[in-house]
């Protein structure tokens, strides 16, 4: 006997808004595990990037000065709603025109998509309506949001076999899709590994021109971002402003993170203790502060501390943009070059943060900053 007629199409196809909801949690949940895996390899300190994604929606309560598990929970969570949500928008909302697209086809147009998705979040959505959270945008360059959104989006294919009721989806989206999980879970073993060996001391080699320009760096922004995390300190435990402190603590956190990854970037590529800076070394970098001010700071009246530390602590910040510039420019480790620029965004930003920018503002500020240094 004939096996009976076959179902129409329609009667194979599963809700666009179902299957869009499916990808989300996929597409959500990998860029999460990528991000994780890649962040210390290029310079960030996952844990303050989930303390920062936290803040938008939890605002000051999230900030610590060494990020909690609920803070980290909670920026995860943040993101994944936001990464399930673009899903459902490209899928959902714009279903019309996107759910009956080829795999290959849904690649091309995901990657713009994140460009896309990541800028409005970034320009938009986090600093002006609806969250009016200035913070995200001036801590992170734009360029980390954009990665973490590309991550997200490579998984959109899938959609072209979820569209599908089990068993219903043509053989050619069937094997695309199966080669398309396959590279993904490889991709992400080989990150695991990477991951894995970094953390115990065994990062990828260095890939640097001038063994001593980069050591130089190292070491120095090492010790200036010491002094930055002390004086931070102080700012957390004596400021009079709430919000005040709570930056203080985002500086604590953000710096000592990248201390972690400078000592185990040195201890990797150069298989030996970093040396400590000599006192001529710390007298000549920019923005460090004598003994006497450092005394200042923390003797300063209360009344009189916040403004002070406002001051002294843009100056280091100007310091440290210099030496972040000048390595970003070099010819140094790619790695090296890429936090680089990070940490010149990020104590641009810091600054306008002290002085209260927000809005449109802190838009415009944060451009520039991704440009160039413009405080010294």
């Amino acid at each position: 006997m004939g096996s009976g007629p076959r179902p129409a199409t329609g009667e194979r196809r599963r809700s666009s808004w179902i299957a869009a909801a499916e990808l989300g949690l996929i597409s959500s949940t990998f860029s999460t595990i990528v991000s994780q895996l890649s962040a210390a390899r290029i310079g960030r300190d996952a844990a303050v990037d989930w303390m920062t994604v936290a803040a938008i929606p939890a605002r000051d309560w999230a900030i610590s000065s060494e990020p909690s598990w609920s803070t980290i929970l909670t920026g995860i969570a943040f993101h994944q709603w936001a990464d399930f949500s673009w899903a459902l928008v490209f899928f959902g909302v714009l279903g019309r025109w996107t759910a009956d697209l080829r795999p290959m086809t849904i690649l091309l147009l995901a990657l713009p998509w994140a460009v896309f998705s990541s800028g409005m979040e970034w320009f938009v959505l986090v600093p002006l309506f609806p969250f009016w959270q200035p913070l995200f945008t001036l801590q992170q360059p734009y360029w980390i949001g954009l990665l973490v959104h590309g991550s997200s989006a490579v998984m959109y294919p899938l959609f072209a076999r979820l569209r599908w009721r089990h068993g219903n989806a043509p053989r050619r989206d069937v094997r695309f899709t199966n080669a398309w999980i396959t590279g993904a879970l490889a991709a992400v073993v080989v990150l695991g590994t990477i991951a894995f060996f970094g953390s115990h001391g065994h990062e990828l080699p260095w890939m640097g021109r001038d063994r001593d320009q980069d050591q130089t760096y190292i070491r120095h922004m090492t010790a200036h971002h010491a002094q930055g995390i002390e004086l931070a300190r102080v700012g957390a435990e004596r400021a009079q402003d709430p919000h005040l402190r709570k930056l203080a603590m985002m500086m604590v956190a953000s710096q000592s993170g990248e201390n972690r990854i400078f000592e185990n970037w040195w201890l990797s590529w150069f298989d030996t203790e970093m040396p400590d800076c000599s006192t001529e070394e710390r007298a000549a970098m920019p923005g460090f502060l004598v003994p006497a001010e450092m005394r200042q700071i923390r003797t300063a009246p209360p009344d009189q501390f916040d403004a002070l530390f406002v001051e002294i602590m843009s100056r280091h910040h100007r310091g440290a943009v210099r030496m972040a510039d000048q390595m970003w420019r070099s010819s140094g480790d790619p790695r090296l070059r890429v936090m680089a620029h990070a940490i010149r965004h990020e104590q641009q930003g810091e600054i306008g943060l002290m002085q209260g920018v927000s809005g449109v503002a802190a838009v415009t500020t944060a451009v520039r900053n991704m440009f160039g240094d413009n405080v010294n």
